[in-house]
């Protein structure tokens, strides 16, 4: 079977609550250096997915990317959490080794702490 290429998708738990964070805006950004450039925006849906890959099958590219999650405005919009946040936007940046593969870059928030790991 014939790999098309590698691409990355990810998505967001709200762990406070035990289930996907909807609608959580999700930027992705390739760095090069000190440049930083924006790729791709989505807003997760319901499964706290986006709704197709943050890089399409065949479009990635060995390098460093940069995922950034809007969870304070998820979180404050909940009426069950302050309306200050004390996590705003989480960046998680990770390196690309290989293009051919797929990465999967989830995030587990809460108000107070998150965490990731490389998915499958």
């Amino acid at each position: 079977m014939a790999n098309d290429g590698g691409f990355l998708t990810t998505h967001i738990l709200d762990t406070a609550k035990g289930c996907p964070a909807k609608g959580v805006q999700i930027d992705l950004y390739r760095l090069n250096g000190e440049e930083r450039k924006l790729i791709n925006t989505a807003i997760s849906n319901n499964d706290g997915r986006t709704d197709v890959p943050m890089i399409d099958k065949g479009q990635m590219q060995v390098g460093t990317y940069e995922l950034v999650f809007a969870v304070g405005d998820y979180f404050a919009a909940s009426t069950q959490y302050y309306k200050v946040p004390f996590i705003d936007i989480v960046p998680i940046r990770f390196g690309i080794e290989n293009a051919e593969e797929h990465y999967h870059v989830p995030l587990l928030a809460s108000p107070y702490s998150y965490s990731t790991y490389r998915g499958s």
